[in-house]
């Protein structure tokens, strides 16, 4: 599997038990939605290792507590400390009206309302306090905030993302 077909579901952040059980931080505002799963990917040495679950449960809201049947004892549990989680992208649950997965928009058009398609979003950069789109407008980036109020709508079908920017934001850039 590759991980572009994947998704971040969390990190395996502690051992739990002696007997292998780990807590994996869960990257995700429903939790409960990954309790019962079969398998994940875990990556090890940049490669996804999938990786059967005997059990599983939810532990303290954030946290998947997992018995791995591959992982039998603390020393195992150590060796794949701190490793990331994966899932291929079509276990997502599906997304509506206004809300998205950021891998969904990227290749979107943009429209601001006033001033109409600005450009393509090639990315987003979620590791500020505020994520932003960054869009590309021919070989000028220019970094929109993606901010609730502004989105006006996601067009899938166009594959367009319709927003209503202060006055000025895009211009500043072009």
């Amino acid at each position: 599997m590759r991980k572009e077909d994947c998704f971040y579901l969390g990190k395996i952040a502690k051992k739990f038990s002696f007997k292998g059980e780990v807590l994996a931080y869960l990257d995700t505002d429903e939790p409960e939605l990954y309790e019962n799963l079969e398998s994940v990917f875990v990556e090890c040495n940049k490669h996804l290792i999938p990786f059967f679950i005997e059990n599983s449960s939810i532990h303290k809201n954030d946290f998947l507590r997992i018995r791995f049947e591959e992982v039998k004892n603390e020393e195992d549990a150590d060796a794949i400390m701190g490793n990331e989680l994966f899932l291929p992208l079509n276990m997502l649950p599906k997304l509506s009206g206004n809300k998205f997965y950021f891998h969904e928009v990227v290749g979107f058009e943009i429209e601001d309302q006033r001033l109409g398609i600005f450009g393509v979003i090639q990315s987003i950069n979620d590791t500020s306090a505020q994520p932003l789109f960054e869009v590309l407008n021919g070989n000028v980036e220019i970094l929109v905030p993606m901010i609730d109020h502004f989105l006006v709508k996601v067009d899938r079908e166009n594959k367009k993302v319709i927003m209503n920017l202060p006055e000025g934001l895009v211009e500043m850039y072009i």
